[in-house]
């Protein structure tokens, strides 16, 4: 195995670890109580890093045994791959970047508005065809009942960081006026009017304020911040795929070079 079969095989080798972090981040990601309930990001990035491994493997095993089919394979497909990921990631951050939250007096947590969302996912994610199946699953999880073991005082409840979902989906929001008792059960609303949620919520522990805009802006707040996070290992691993296919690249060339000038000097014109 030439010189530059050897840097192409060390160069697939590099590739085939990058495909652990993208696979880890959409387990990551298709793990969480949000992801769950909504099918459409749950398993797009394992899928992109399965392929990431797979290609990386069959460029290895070209190099290896320089296999020029395989190679030829690999550096078509992982262009695609790439190009994939790239979509994905600018695809993330363009949708993620809206932020609908809003700090409130005298709470550690924020609360969201719906409408500071992009449109896309206002359409695509939380719309009224897909808000009933999201809604039965999220009231199925435990993300507003742990709260209750969490803190017992007002005041440990309100110096809280909770994640948006339970923000909007687990307490009414705070200009209704609810009196605490636990955090997800609230009495005597002072300013019943001040949002339209005010009248949605229910103390009923399968309904709390699943109904409500503010849990589908909480969902939505959910999702930004973890794709924000999985957004930072993707751009690393992307970095480094990009890198690592050049450079294969202009082994496979010098490979294909190395290759002539032998049969040249063996006499195979």
């Amino acid at each position: 195995m030439g010189v530059s079969n050897n840097i192409t095989a060390v160069l697939n080798f590099i590739a085939l670890l990058c495909s652990i972090p993208i696979i880890a981040s959409g387990i990551w990601l298709a793990s969480k109580p949000d992801n769950e309930c909504i099918h459409l990001f749950r398993w797009p990035v394992v899928l992109l890093g399965v392929l990431v491994l797979l290609v990386s493997l069959c460029g290895f095993i070209g190099a290896y045994w320089y296999k020029e089919t395989l190679l030829a394979f690999y550096l078509c497909v992982m262009a695609i791959l790439i190009v994939l990921l790239l979509v994905v990631l600018v695809f993330a951050f363009v949708v993620t970047r809206p932020d609908g939250s809003y700090y409130v007096p005298g709470r550690a947590y924020k609360e969201y508005r719906l409408d500071k969302f992009s449109s896309w996912l206002r359409d695509h994610v939380v719309d009224s065809k897909n808000w009933n199946k999201i809604r039965a699953c999220l009231a199925d999880t435990d993300t507003c009942s742990k709260l209750s073991q969490q803190y017992v005082t007002a005041d440990q409840f309100f110096s809280a960081h909770i994640s948006p979902l339970q923000s909007g989906c687990c307490k009414p929001p705070t200009i209704c006026g609810f009196s605490y008792v636990n955090p997800t059960l609230w009495l005597n609303p002072v300013n019943p009017t001040g949002d339209p949620d005010c009248f949605l919520w229910s103390n009923d522990q399968s309904q709390l304020c699943y109904n409500c805009s503010s849990c589908k802006a909480g969902l939505l707040g959910n999702l930004r911040n973890e794709w924000r996070k999985a957004n930072i290992i993707l751009i690393v691993a992307v970095v480094i795929l990009i890198w690592v296919y050049l450079i294969a690249c202009s082994a496979f060339k010098n490979a294909q070079t190395e290759d002539l000038f032998r049969r040249y000097k063996r006499g195979w014109t």
